[in-house]
């Protein structure tokens, strides 16, 4: 998977056209770029995805740095993606299914958009801590969702994993609704981990944010695969 291949959201004003109806939605950043060069499937499910989101500075100012046709505006967060997708439902009332994260962490995110999206239904389900599922725990999480019949449905159980478990079992959902995988933004709604705030983001520090409440769990993503990121940028204009 090369920048070039990217099919980019290039602004947040362009998510108002898109289509109703079944589509997912995926985010990619410098470490999800550098992860797909040694994962396939996770390469795969990226490009398959009806809306890709640039969510980090680094890809944005690769595609500028690279001349891709695709070059978007600016970055889109996951976060962007959750307040878009969350305001415009909340304005016409439905339901929306969360499907990842602790049953702690799915509470907390129940309570609170009862306070900040009150025409929203939730639903949750807490799907088994392990790397991967079995054919009955998968068929349970389907049939959660099914019966559900959500208007909206996230999907949280960090990249690549929730990226490729949507793309897997596209086929099986039958649902009417997009669908997002956003991982962190679940805590950040929670509140059980803070986002960076407003002046971080604005500078391209978010990074840095997040490492520094975090890093033991983030150094990798950010001191190893950041680099390599850089790297593979390098390479491809080398290319050209």
């Amino acid at each position: 998977m090369k920048i070039k291949d990217l099919t980019l959201t290039r602004s947040r004003a362009e998510m108002a056209s898109w289509p109703e109806g079944k589509f997912l939605i995926d985010t990619v950043n410098a470490h999800s770029f550098v992860v797909a060069q040694e994962d396939p499937s996770f390469a795969e499910a990226l490009l398959a995805a009806d809306a890709l989101l640039p969510d980090g500075l680094p890809i944005v100012k690769a595609c500028r740095w690279l001349g891709t046709k695709n070059a978007p505006d600016e970055k889109i967060a996951g976060a962007d993606l959750f307040a878009y997708e969350m305001g415009k439902l909340n304005g016409k009332g439905g339901t929306c299914f969360f499907m990842g994260s602790s049953p702690a962490v799915l509470e907390k995110i129940v309570a609170q958009a009862a306070i900040t999206y009150p025409n929203i239904q939730v639903k949750t389900y807490s799907p088994p801590y392990k790397p991967s599922f079995s054919e009955e725990e998968n068929r349970a999480i389907l049939d959660a969702i099914q019966a559900a019949d959500p208007d909206l449905l996230w999907i949280g159980m960090t990249a690549p994993k929730q990226e490729k478990w949507l793309h897997d079992h596209w086929d099986e959902l039958r649902i009417h609704c997009h669908a997002g995988a956003i991982g962190a933004v679940f805590d950040f709604f929670a509140g059980t981990v803070r986002r960076a705030p407003e002046w971080w983001i604005d500078h391209g520090l978010e990074w840095l944010y997040r490492f520094l409440q975090e890093p033991r769990r983030t150094w990798h993503r950010y001191m190893v695969n950041n680099p390599k990121f850089l790297a593979l940028v390098l390479k491809e204009k080398l290319r050209g």
